[in-house]
């Protein structure tokens, strides 16, 4: 009998393990999408365009490049060997934003109101880390932001545009962009109903 307790109580702590590790590495983003894709028009094949800013900063934009190409593939598209050869010219951009925060800026910081972090989603993860560095007086908010805008390549007409956006205590990795990527396209090609919205990812290693 006290075997089978045993047994019994490590599978549950297992299975609480593998229920925290998937919650570890899901990805919840604020999503908006925007176009109006062709009914019936298929994926095809998609190429990258880099503006001169981005070709400037060569290195960085090739590890945003391989971090949305899995949205890409994983929306249907497949990377077409030039751009002349591509079906959908694709623009990407990312951006984090560090700001430091004093509680005492806004009078009304006791509230937490949404206008405050400009989000219009309440995450009670960061209420807490919120409240736990008020001894310092200070808050370290990062506001990650990626986007696609996918144009059709023989005229050039905007085909379909999406953002993804989070936010944290830590500027994140190229896994991170990578799931927000993939938030960004998960609904593709639907424009959803609603506008931002919550969609949620798992982050790949």
């Amino acid at each position: 009998m006290h075997r089978r307790s045993v047994l019994a109580a490590a599978a549950l702590a297992t299975a609480a393990a593998l229920g925290a590790c998937a919650a570890l590495n899901t990805v919840t983003a604020d999503v908006a999408t925007y176009g109006d894709w062709p009914t019936g028009r298929q994926p095809g094949r998609y190429a990258f365009e880099r503006l001169p800013s981005q070709q400037a900063h060569a290195a960085r934009q090739a590890e945003l490049e391989a971090a949305a190409a899995r949205a890409l593939e994983a929306a249907g598209f497949t990377a077409a060997p030039d751009a002349a050869q591509a079906d959908v010219i694709v623009q990407i951009g990312a951006r984090i934003s560090r700001t430091e925060i004093s509680p005492w800026d806004d009078p009304m910081w006791w509230r937490w109101g949404a206008g405050y972090w400009r989000s219009p989603f309440w995450r009670p993860s960061y209420r807490a880390g919120y409240y736990a560095n008020l001894s310092t007086g200070w808050y370290t908010r990062y506001e990650r932001n990626v986007a696609l805008l996918l144009r059709d390549r023989a005229s050039g007409a905007p085909l379909y545009e999406a953002h993804a956006q989070t936010d944290g205590n830590s500027g994140g990795d190229n896994a991170l962009l990578a799931a927000m990527f993939e938030a960004a396209m998960k609904d593709f090609p639907a424009t959803g109903a609603i506008n931002p919205r919550q969609v949620s990812v798992q982050r790949m290693p």
